[in-house]
């Protein structure tokens, strides 16, 4: 079983994904992309986002693109999507278990969040949730060209630590994260690993 303790213990900083890792936002971004992909004509069925959740936002309407055979206005569906998902952060919640990991080292390492999403999201849903003045610094989507798995941002958030790659640990939720974090020369720990000894509360 990993040793996640450990693996704590010997890191000289920390990285956390956001979506699906430190806050749980599946339910009000289902509802936000069936909003802004509907806007092409095509309903988006739940199951076929709930399968891809964790994707950009770009690589998620590609892919709407191919499954549904519709050309989309990509900077209304963004708009849209994203005007409903501020529109629920009222509903958006911490993940505690991991939560209680970037608490327990606040001010005794450094550490960042490096997501996918976009910064105007994962700002107000880290405000949204209490959690943004334990990180050193927030990489998102719009601060590098590349999403998961390419290890760009994880590369980036380490760069703005001033730390090693190789000194970095990382929290992800999905499997294109964790193959980012070993791109990036990282150690990577599953969220499921956490939460499976200590539940989401």
């Amino acid at each position: 079983m990993l040793d996640i303790e450990a693996l704590l213990r010997q890191s000289r900083a920390i990285i956390f994904d956001c979506d699906g890792t430190l806050i749980d936002t599946l339910p009000v971004y289902a509802r936000a992309w069936g909003i802004g992909l509907g806007s092409s004509g095509t309903e988006m069925p739940p199951d076929w986002y709930l399968s891809r959740a964790g994707n950009s936002e770009y690589v998620l309407m590609d892919q709407f693109e191919t499954y549904a055979g519709v050309k989309l206005d990509r900077g209304e569906v963004i708009r849209l999507m994203r005007a409903a998902f501020l529109e629920g952060l009222d509903q958006v919640r911490e993940i505690g278990a991991v939560a209680a990991i970037a608490r327990r080292h606040h001010g005794r390492l450094p550490m960042a969040v490096a997501s996918g999403g976009s910064r105007a999201i994962v700002t107000a849903s880290l405000e949204a949730t209490g959690l943004t003045t334990l990180f050193d610094a927030v990489v998102t989507i719009d601060d590098v060209g590349r999403s998961k798995p390419e290890p760009d941002l994880f590369l980036e958030a380490a760069r703005r630590l001033g730390v090693s790659p190789s000194d970095c640990l990382v929290f992800e939720d999905t499997r294109e994260g964790l193959e980012a974090a070993h791109r990036a020369g990282m150690r990577a720990v599953d969220v499921a690993d956490v939460l499976s000894v200590n539940g989401r509360a």
